[in-house]
């Protein structure tokens, strides 16, 4: 008995979704009618020229960006705590498998080390010039001796 009111009550509904679905409406409604467009080279907000290319990063800003994810605090100074947690994050990265091998202790000092060379005055925080002698050293691009691209040769 169940089984034919459910069936019963499961074709009702379809009708009625069809009979929805085939009354609808499917045109779409009018378009928007089109934006003006910005001239080129105006700023749509301001109303001033735009620069003719994008200015270029510097050390200074690329350091400074450094500097203020360290000082969390932002008291334009890193105190020893501040500049370990960063080093556990490195150590965390580095001890992949989690099974000890690279000791923390021997990390420690080392990172302890490299801050108590970078503070300077010992004062116990390191100001921003302190702080932009522990920078990573980079190389610059390697240099690759490719010889030029020749074109296919072509087939008589």
């Amino acid at each position: 008995m169940w089984r034919y009111l459910a069936g019963g009550t499961a074709v009702v509904a379809l009708i009625v979704a069809g009979f929805m679905f085939f009354n609808s409406d499917a045109r779409p409604g009018p378009l928007l009618p089109p934006q003006p467009v910005a001239q080129t080279g105006v700023a749509a907000v301001a109303g001033e020229p735009l620069p003719d290319a994008a200015p270029e990063a510097t050390d200074r800003t690329r350091e400074q960006k450094r500097f203020d994810r360290y000082d969390k605090d932002r008291d334009a100074k890193i105190t020893r705590e501040e500049y370990l947690v960063q080093r556990r994050k490195a150590y965390a990265r580095l001890d992949v498998d989690g099974d000890g091998t690279l000791s923390f202790d021997e990390w420690a000092v080392k990172a302890s080390t490299k801050f108590a060379d970078a503070d300077r005055d010992k004062s116990g925080a390191m100001t921003a010039p302190e702080f932009a002698t522990t920078a990573v050293k980079r190389k610059g691009p390697a240099r690759l001796n490719c010889p030029p691209v020749q074109p296919p040769a072509e087939e008589s």
